[in-house]
Formats: C-alpha cells, sequence, structure tokens
C-alpha cells in the first residue's frame, strides 16, 4: 500500500488538507496559487467540480489519507469536471447541433442556433467570457442561459443607461421571467424576481447580500467597465459578486479598450485561475513599453483563451464601415492661448520631480486633450452642419463639457440633445426617443456613455467622432449605435475629423499599438483589417454643399 503523504478530507464546502510534510506543503501552494505562500499546516480548497479534478491529480504524485465516502466525492467531481470538458470540445465541433429545449421565451422568440451553442458552452463550463460581434444578440443569449435552469435568481450587472433597455426592450419583451431593477447603494427586502438587475454605479452597496450566494449566477454586461480591475469600488464588489456565483458571465464586444494586459482584470471575474496571477500573467506573456503593460504575441493569448473554452467569439457578415478621416479646421486662437500653459506643463513632464512629472503628465494629457476638442469644435461642427443639411440624422460623438457647449451653439438653428455622462436615465430615454421618433438632430452623444445602446440604428447611419479618445474601441462601440440589426442601410459611414495639433496626432499613433492588442486577443489569426474608405460620398455631399452657398 502506497504511503499516504497527508490527509484530505470534505468539510461543509471546502476540502481542508493537513499532516503535510513541508515538501508537499511547498508543492501544494506551487501548483494550488490561492493558498497563501504564508500559510502553513492546515489548508482548505473550494469543494468546486474543477478544484476535486485537480486535488485528484495532485494525489496521483503525493496521495493523501481519506475516508471512502469523501474519496467517492472527490471521483465523483472529477468525473463531472471531465465530462463537462468533454462536452465542451463536442458543443465547439463545426457538426455540433443543440438538443437543448428551452422554456420561458415568449411565444414566436428562441434563440438562434449560436446563440444556443453560447448557452450549452456557458452551462458546461460554468464561466465564459462572449465576445461576439454586435448586432448578434448577446443580451438574448445570456436571458436564453437563464431561463428555466437552477442558476435563478441571477444578477445582471450592467452600465447605467441600460438598465431599463435591458427590462424593457428585453426580459419583459421576450421572456416570462420577472425582473426587479436595484435603487441605490442601501439594502433592502427584495421583491421576488427571477432576475436582478444592477448597475456598476451601486453594486458595491450589495456586496453582503451577495456573499450569501443569493445570486446563482451573475450577468456583466459590457464588462469592460471592469477593465481597471478588484483595486477600484466597482470592481472589488463585482469580485465578491463573481466569487459567490455557481454561472459567470460576461459580455462585450469589445473588452479591450487599451492594451492588451487589460484581458487579465477581465477574466479575474470570468476565471482568475486561467491567467495566473498578476506577476506569473505578466511574466509570461507581456513587456513594459513605454511604461505600459503590452501583450507581447496576442495572437498567441487569443488562441490560448479559446482553447481553454474561456473566451466565444463569432463575427457576423455586416455591412461595411466606412471610415473617413478627414482634416478640419481649428481655432488658431485657442491654440495660441493654450500654448503657454502646455509649454510649463511639459517642462514638468521633463524636468521635475517624479511627483511633480507625473502629476503634470496627467493634467497635460487632459489639457491637451480638451485644447484640442475646443480647437477643431467648430471645425467639426462645420461637418455636421454639412451633413444635417444634405438631409442626414447624425450621432455625433464627444468627451468634453466644454466641447459640447460649443457644438450647441454652433446647432442653435437646428434641434440638437445630449445623451451624455451628465443626463439622468429619464433625460437620456428623452433624447433617444426625440431623435429616433422626433426632429433631434445631431444627438451629441459622450462616447462612453451609448455602450450598449439600441435603437438608433433604425433612423440613422452616419456617425461622426468629433473627439478622439486614447481607446480605439471606444469609438468601435460608437459606430456600433448604427451597425446592428434593422439597419436598412447597406453601408455605415463614420467621418474622423482631425486636427494636425494638439493630442489627435499622438493619440492616433498610439491607438494603432492598441488596435493590433485588441485584435490579436479577439480575433487571433486574423489579418490587421483594412480601412473600408470611400471619400466619395463626402466629396460629393461638398460639392451640392457649395453649389447651394451663393
Amino acid at each position: 500500500m502506497t504511503a499516504a503523504y497527508g490527509r484530505l478530507e470534505l468539510q461543509g464546502n471546502r476540502w481542508i488538507l493537513s499532516d503535510l510534510p513541508p515538501h508537499v506543503a511547498i508543492r501544494l501552494k506551487d501548483v494550488f496559487r490561492k493558498i497563501p505562500k504564508h500559510q502553513t499546516k492546515v489548508f482548505d480548497l473550494p469543494f468546486t467540480d474543477e478544484m476535486s479534478a485537480d486535488l485528484s491529480w495532485f494525489m496521483n504524485r503525493y496521495p493523501l489519507a481519506m475516508e471512502e465516502k469523501d474519496r467517492a466525492l472527490l471521483e465523483g467531481k472529477r468525473s463531472l469536471f471531465e465530462q463537462a470538458r468533454a462536452r465542451a470540445e463536442e458543443i465547439m465541433l463545426p457538426t455540433f447541433k443543440s438538443t437543448t429545449q428551452l422554456f420561458g421565451f415568449r411565444s414566436g422568440y428562441d434563440l438562434y442556433d449560436m446563440q444556443k451553442q453560447a448557452r450549452d458552452l456557458l452551462h458546461a463550463v460554468k464561466r465564459l467570457l462572449l465576445g461576439d460581434d454586435v448586432g448578434l444578440g448577446k443580451t438574448v443569449t445570456a436571458l436564453g442561459s437563464l431561463m428555466g435552469t437552477p442558476y435563478l435568481p441571477a444578477a445582471i450587472v450592467v452600465p447605467a443607461h441600460l438598465a431599463d433597455q435591458w427590462v424593457k426592450k428585453f426580459i419583459a419583451k421576450l421572456t416570462f421571467m420577472g425582473a426587479h431593477i436595484i435603487d441605490g447603494t442601501r439594502p433592502y427586502d427584495l421583491p421576488p424576481a427571477n432576475l436582478y438587475i444592477f448597475r456598476y454605479t451601486n453594486i458595491h452597496g450589495w456586496t453582503d447580500i451577495a456573499a450569501t450566494g443569493l445570486f446563482k449566477a451573475v450577468v456583466f454586461d459590457e464588462i469592460q467597465d471592469l477593465r481597471t480591475g478588484a483595486h477600484t469600488r466597482k470592481g472589488a464588489a463585482a469580485k465578491v459578486f463573481s466569487d459567490n456565483a455557481e454561472l459567470r458571465l460576461g459580455l462585450s464586444a469589445t473588452p479591450i479598450f487599451g492594451y492588451g494586459s487589460e484581458i487579465w482584470n477581465i477574466m479575474l471575474y470570468i476565471d482568475p485561475d486561467v491567467l495566473g496571477s498578476w506577476e506569473e500573467f505578466t511574466c509570461e506573456w507581456c513587456s513594459i513599453q513605454r511604461g505600459k503593460w503590452v501583450v507581447n504575441d496576442p495572437d498567441a493569448l487569443g488562441s490560448y483563451l479559446r482553447e481553454a473554452r474561456v473566451f466565444l467569439r463569432r463575427l457576423r457578415q455586416g455591412r461595411p464601415i466606412n471610415r473617413i478621416p478627414i482634416e478640419v479646421d481649428f481655432d488658431e486662437e485657442v491654440a495660441a492661448d493654450a500654448e503657454q500653459l502646455a509649454r510649463a506643463l511639459a517642462m514638468k513632464v521633463v524636468s521635475g520631480s517624479f511627483v511633480e512629472a507625473g502629476q503634470a503628465a496627467r493634467e497635460l494629457d487632459a489639457f491637451a486633450r480638451l485644447q484640442t476638442g475646443l480647437a477643431k469644435a467648430k471645425g467639426v461642427a462645420a461637418l455636421v452642419k454639412m451633413l444635417m443639411d444634405s438631409g442626414l440624422k447624425v450621432i455625433l460623438g464627444g468627451w468634453h463639457r466644454e466641447v459640447y457647449s460649443v457644438w450647441l451653439e454652433e446647432f442653435k438653428a437646428y434641434k440638437p440633445m445630449l445623451y451624455t455622462g451628465s443626463e439622468n436615465a429619464k433625460q437620456k430615454e428623452k433624447a433617444e426617443r426625440a431623435f429616433v421618433d422626433g426632429d433631434c438632430n445631431p444627438l451629441i452623444i459622450s462616447v462612453r456613455s451609448g455602450t450598449g445602446l439600441d435603437g438608433l440604428q433604425n433612423v440613422c447611419w452616419t456617425v461622426v467622432a468629433g473627439e478622439l479618445d486614447w481607446a480605439p474601441e471606444v469609438l468601435e462601440q460608437l459606430y456600433g449605435r448604427v451597425d446592428r440589426p434593422g439597419q436598412t442601410q447597406p453601408e455605415i459611414t463614420a467621418y474622423i475629423p482631425y486636427v494636425l495639433y494638439g493630442s489627435d496626432p499622438t493619440i492616433m499613433a498610439v491607438n494603432a499599438i492598441k488596435k493590433d492588442q485588441a485584435r490579436g486577443i479577439k480575433d487571433p489569426g486574423s489579418a490587421p483589417a483594412k480601412a473600408h474608405t470611400d471619400e466619395s460620398r463626402i466629396k460629393q455631399l461638398a460639392m451640392q454643399f457649395l453649389e447651394k452657398v451663393p
């Protein structure tokens, strides 16, 4: 009989390991990174399928004494894990056809085959980042993955402006599930419901409730909102929701907004073990470039996440987006007024102390972006006027309130409305309705406030990125507001006005690197997309405009 290297027993929902000799304890902590390095003598691990399979594997090298009933449970869990993995491989075969019966959709609604595939994969692996392209129905897939399952009640965490849309446009319209939108950060007695809709802005007040395991599943919509990680208030709260849910699902067509290393923070809420610790991840996958952690081989990382069955992404054959970069005039007086302060900040960045240089760099970045937006605000407005005068409805993306003020003044002969971070949910809904059903034009939208917004594509196919963003995927989300099912035009046109001044040239150069990082992780093996640019349309509009001007 093989000698035992210690003891393993099940206590409640934890595996307890004890009496391990020092060399085995060291090896245990090397393999199971969740165990703190300083912990000694007694160790505990969760009673999950995957952990039990890993313990069974560990015991092939270091046998542990245990009761037969516990051994049967361990091997049962290992078997379930292996069956789930085999099931996941089967689901991803090109010939797979789901036989899952869905109960909970209203008459006339169901999941498409590709949505059923995502649902079945999620149920097999219990954690998934669903990165399907805009318009492929990630929200509906999430609902189909929850209805009629043991994973209710579930918590749905969304950007603030999407809570009503989830309930009105999807849950109430498509399903028989009951939903309740969480009001505020102070816990109260929750009414009966299948789905509880949280906002990223209020989950921090509900961590004690989440820690009880009340929510059997958690869905993070637009999960890129958590890309800054668990050291933020919303990030730390989201981790509690994730750790205490049996089923974890993240939704985003654009999970990488900046450099590829952001994926580590995203996977922290889906499967924290798949990329290891931050130190392990950066050592294996990254290098520092200009002070930023950059993924060395984004394609290899993207392939790994797919092979680990924690990331699923399908692309749709959508209409082309005609991206037209166009240089516009800038206000030289604004530029001249800003030059002296910018020069002073730049000097601090170059020669100041560590603290001074860091603060000055942040101030210079914010100042340069604002001044660039102001300097080109009237040039951008002139472009938008030309588009509107040709009969088009226009979505105008921006960021700074000061820039919005210039635009509102420039468009006072039209009917502009704002959909930004300063408007509440009712004001945003009013602006959306006015744009879709009324004569509002243009709709001035914050490039970071419209993620997931649906319905604008019914009346609009023209977008102007009035201010650039350090995250290129932010602008892709902006274009995605009109590049969605329901769009009747054969082509979307996105105008990208820029100036050869201020922050625009630097942002465009840096974003080229970030776009390649996102491409490799999202779509490994794909060639960098060639920008589809057809300037004939803008030239035709310019000629029409000139003909009207005496």
